[in-house]
């Protein structure tokens, strides 16, 4: 009988920050717009981390099913796969997706109900983008949409609908400085399939760095982390967003280390390496954030 400490172990509790992220940077925008509601913030924090847990269960229950990860999967090698590792049966990991789905459903429906009925729609396009990411007859991640989708997911969407539950509107200052933030979890998922070009490809299924190969997937690797610091200036010149976002700034090191790391040999750890400069980019954002609050410039 799997223990709770299983069942947690399957969410992929490690990789909730990004997704904390994500609605806390959508909050404190609105929060620099009006009054914020606690209530409602923790409401959205605990929807997302239900909703990320979800989508990770479900996304390693089809890729076990359609046989895209096995014993000799380089994912099954840096952290335990819930069923290859013999912690749950296929059915009980389906079950857990459908209660952390079922989670997500109650608090979006309150919130919808209760803040903004733009949740709903929100919600709708986040649960369809979660469940036919791996799951038939669509399954778009072994399409290279994988990294599009993420980007959209953990920027505009999460974003904008933390924001829309503040304001119940939505908003082109969150829009602005949810695309660099989108773009770097994106860039995640980018690094996880550029490890695993042969494995991949030796799985039938596609993803953009089989159709850009090792090289081009570095060039587009760099070139999302220059643009999102370079989009990052732009928009403070523009004066499209507080002068206190340069901030992400401070993360630079991180992010040349990374690329020269890189370039030496695409590295083993090379997902879990990548979204710690999306954690530094984002509590930096969240700090500039939290300043043009209380010291508007």
């Amino acid at each position: 009988m799997p223990s709770v400490k299983d069942y947690f172990i399957a969410t992929r509790p490690w990789s909730f920050p990004m997704s904390v992220i994500s609605v806390t940077v959508g909050t404190l925008v609105a929060a620099s717009h009006g009054p914020m509601h606690w209530v409602a913030f923790g409401l959205v924090v605990l929807g997302i981390v239900a909703f990320h847990a979800a989508t990770n269960v479900l996304n390693d229950y089809f890729d076990t099913c359609y046989a895209v990860d096995q014993p000799d999967s380089p994912t099954a090698r840096y952290r335990p796969h819930p069923i290859l590792a013999k912690l749950l049966t296929p059915g009980q990991l389906l079950t857990e997706a459908m209660v952390l789905y079922g989670v997500t459903i109650a608090i979006g429906v309150f919130l919808a109900v209760t803040f903004s009925i733009l949740v709903l729609w929100v919600g709708l396009i986040g649960f369809l983008a979660s469940v036919f990411y791996t799951a038939g007859p669509v399954k778009y991640k072994y399409k290279a949409f994988g990294e599009l989708s993420v980007a959209f997911m953990w920027g505009p969407l999460m974003v904008e609908g933390a924001y829309a539950v503040q304001r119940n509107v939505f908003s082109l200052e969150a829009f602005y400085l949810s695309i660099p933030f989108g773009a770097l979890v994106a860039l995640v998922l980018l690094a996880n399939n550029t490890r695993d070009i042969a494995y991949d490809a030796r799985q039938g299924i596609t993803t953009i760095s089989i159709l850009l190969g090792e090289k081009g997937s570095l060039v587009l690797y760099t070139g999302l982390i220059a643009a999102a610091y370079l989009s990052m200036v732009l928009m403070v010149l523009l004066n499209l967003v507080s002068p206190w976002s340069l901030l992400v700034l401070l993360s630079l090191p991180k992010a040349v280390s990374l690329l020269r790391s890189f370039a030496r040999k695409v590295p083993e750890a090379a997902d879990a390496i990548t979204a710690q400069l999306d954690t530094a980019f984002g509590v930096l954002l969240i700090g500039g954030l939290i300043l043009q609050t209380v010291v508007p410039i």
